[in-house]
């Protein structure tokens, strides 16, 4: 479930300043995220599983560092792109048998990678009796 994701975060340094930028790699590295430079560019990446990039951008709102705004800005831009992977494997199954109750178990394990035993549990689940 916790699937990696990359966050863009071009000229980072010149926005928030080196000791913001140390003290972000620090808290990365606490929520299991890693936050370093591309290459020998000025911009940076955040990298880390989806979960773990989440509690990153919720630590950093909870440290209300007026500095970090920019970097709080634009993690939540990226974790709502990526919000589908935030989402539980059983909730995610579940709205979509809601949403197309026609939708075959082949059809549910392509697009939620999940097992035939995980799909077919939440057809069980979704079928009123």
């Amino acid at each position: 479930m916790n699937e990696a994701i990359t966050v863009p975060l071009p000229s980072l340094i010149h926005r928030i300043g080196r000791e913001q930028v140390k003290q972000a790699q620090v808290m990365a590295l606490q929520n299991h995220c890693t936050l370093k430079r591309v290459r020998r560019s000025r911009h940076w990446r955040l990298v880390g599983g989806a979960v773990d990039v989440q509690s990153f951008a919720a630590q950093l709102q909870r440290a209300h560092n007026a500095d970090m705004g920019y970097l709080v800005r634009k993690l939540a831009a990226a974790l709502l792109q990526h919000a589908d992977k935030l989402e539980p494997l059983a909730a995610k199954l579940a709205r979509l048998i809601e949403r197309c109750p026609n939708i075959t178990l082949a059809e549910l394990m392509d697009v939620t990678q999940c097992t035939l035993a995980q799909a077919r549990e939440a057809r069980f689940n979704a079928e009123a009796w």
